[in-house]
């Protein structure tokens, strides 16, 4: 039963429709793993055990009596604990909404999967109001890595990367303002993208879309195989009619695209944190990987990059952090976590006027635009995720440590689409995943690129 949990998404769904298992013997293998592994990983808020077993049944007899079925009807999926589940309280880890009222309908993204037939089986652990770099929070405590139960899952989808990693689902969807769904799975060795700013609708996030980094984040799939990601995104793309900032962009087949006609830079230092060896050499083996497929690699850092940290920091905290402070308020957080108070305290130096707040903007502008220029020579960027791979729990707020995130931070300051996928790993075993960004709209690059490199180096591996 481990092999079986251990496939795709993709994998176990053509099982179930020819047949050879069925949605409510899935559904209840991945109900043991949970209880199998939740103990010691933590990675679970919630498990939706009996609406689960019910999807499945009806999973099963809509095959009995001959209805086509998708790519993933009857299989399961878990949910970040800040993305709405119809009848589950979405708490986003934060005590102010620790008794918050059942959600009254699913989030647009959990409606599209389920109306694909896939089935939400289990909520997951991220930090007290998503902002922090590792999973841990005031009601439900802190994930553990499953390669490792003293270093953390990362955050803010910490819960999903580590559940999606040790077999207890096999895809799920987490959020991204700052590499919230790509450092996690790069802690856990999974595969993960964040969309093109304005790509997927963001309907039912706790907190909601708006404000000044409106831009910076989007609900993104992760999964311990490519092939599950490449075959999700089209469900999930397309406006809903409630999140303005959706464009009804065309989405292409990564199946399509020809890898020998791609440009490809790669660089492994960003000039803000300098990554450990073995990550640094990761990304060299990754760029070998696609050169020897034929395609054109250089080793290239585009201009500016090393202002990515600061301009996410600024376009997060203008206010100093005010507005995070008055929304936790206002919703009765009255007592939050260190790590988000560490947050908070990152931001002070950010303050600025109103004059200052335009400088700011020029500033975005100024970077978006030489790193679009960047772009007319390439059509994909190979990096490091983060600096590091898993880091020990408590730890990931120190200055040394925080700065190793802005690999992931450029790609949402920029808006444009990056996929990370496993391609290696330290000398202790911890997963290190190697990250492609793509030209805005290009999610097809970026995945066929890492589907690429998944098969060249292998991709997510069972720890433990």
């Amino acid at each position: 039963m481990t092999d079986l949990l251990s496939l795709s998404g993709v994998a176990q769904g053509r099982l179930i429709r020819e047949g050879a298992i069925s949605s409510v013997e899935l559904v209840h293998a991945h109900l043991a793993r949970i209880d199998e592994v939740n103990p010691a990983l933590n990675a679970v808020v919630e498990v939706l055990r009996e609406p689960a077993l019910r999807a499945a049944e009806l999973a099963d007899r809509r095959r009995r009596e001959g209805t086509p079925l998708g790519p993933f009807d009857g299989v399961p999926f878990s949910v970040k604990d800040s993305i709405e589940v119809a009848g589950a309280v979405v708490t986003a880890g934060t005590l102010g909404r620790r008794h918050a009222p059942p959600a009254g309908r699913d989030a647009t993204l959990v409606a599209r999967l389920r109306t694909a037939g896939a089935i939400p089986i289990a909520r997951t652990n991220l930090p007290d109001l998503l902002f922090a770099f590792e999973s841990d929070n005031l009601i439900h405590g802190r994930t553990n890595n499953p390669y490792d139960v003293s270093r953390t899952a990362g955050g803010s989808s910490g819960g999903e990367a580590a559940l999606i990693a040790a077999c207890g689902s096999p895809f799920g969807l987490g959020s991204d303002a700052a590499g919230s769904v790509r450092l996690p799975a790069h802690f856990c060795g999974i595969a993960s993208i964040k969309p093109t700013s304005g790509r997927l609708p963001r309907t039912g996030h706790v907190p909601p879309a708006g404000g000044w980094i409106e831009a910076l984040w989007q609900i993104g799939p992760m999964a311990r195989r490519v092939e599950d990601l490449c075959a999700l995104m089209p469900l999930l793309v397309g406006a809903d009619g409630q999140d303005h900032s959706v464009v009804e962009m065309p989405y292409a087949d990564p199946a399509r695209v020809s890898l020998r006609d791609l440009r490809v830079a790669f660089y492994t230092d960003n000039g803000i944190a300098v990554p450990d060896a073995e990550t640094a050499a990761v990304v060299r083996r990754a760029a070998q990987a696609l050169a020897a497929e034929g395609i054109a690699v250089a080793e290239r850092r585009p201009p500016a990059i090393e202002q990515s940290y600061d301009l996410e920091m600024k376009l997060i905290g203008p206010d100093g952090g005010d507005g995070l402070r008055a929304y936790l308020a206002a919703i009765g957080s009255t007592e939050t976590h260190p790590l988000l108070e560490g947050w908070l305290k990152k931001l002070e130096p950010y303050r600025t006027s109103v004059a200052g707040f335009a400088e700011y903007w020029v500033g975005l502008d100024q970077f978006r635009a030489g790193m679009f220029g960047f772009l007319q020579d390439y059509d994909a960027i190979l990096s490091p995720v983060c600096a590091t791979p898993a880091l020990p729990h408590g730890i990931s707020i120190e200055e040394a440590n925080f700065r190793g995130f802005s690999y992931t931070m450029t790609y949402n300051v920029t808006g444009w689409p990056a996929a990370v996928v496993r391609c290696g790993e330290s000398p202790g075993g911890l997963p290190i995943d190697v990250q492609i960004a793509a030209r805005p709209w290009r999610e097809d690059v970026a995945l066929a690129l890492a589907l690429r490199l998944e098969e060249s180096l292998g991709g997510w591996r069972r720890g433990g």
